[in-house]
């Protein structure tokens, strides 16, 4: 197995723990993004097609969706603190915060739907 394949399962089996400790702690819905990307992770791991890279974009945008609206929930909240804070958002802040994760995610997802059907990143062309 690559190197990068065991990063990947570990990085995936991971987030499936932590999540499980979420769970545990009833933080569920951190819980299940991460349980969502995890098994996405360990999913890239195992397949040898270009079906693992199409599952984990589908898994991705569904996470990425769900911390959307998790950050547009958080809205109001963020407001007040950049009010306290004399209109200034400090960059850790945006960083900090689901709405940016959610669009990274949904992006991200989208990415390894496309190049679940390109033939660069599989390796599938023949010279």
């Amino acid at each position: 197995m690559k190197i990068g394949k065991i990063v990947t399962l570990v990085l995936g089996i991971g987030l499936f723990v932590y999540s499980a400790i979420h769970f545990v702690q009833g933080i569920i819905l951190w819980a299940a993004v991460k349980l969502i990307i995890g098994t996405g992770l360990i999913t890239i791991t195992f397949m040898k097609n270009r079906y693992g890279q199409i599952i984990f974009g589908h898994l991705a945008i569904v996470a990425g969706c769900m911390l959307v609206t998790a950050g547009i929930y958080y809205v109001p909240m963020i407001a007040e603190s950049v009010k306290a804070n004399n209109g200034q958002i400090p960059i850790l802040l945006i960083f900090a915060m689901p709405l940016f994760w959610g669009f990274f995610s949904i992006f991200g997802g989208i990415c390894a739907i496309y190049h679940g059907f390109c033939r660069c990143v599989r390796h599938d062309w023949s010279v």
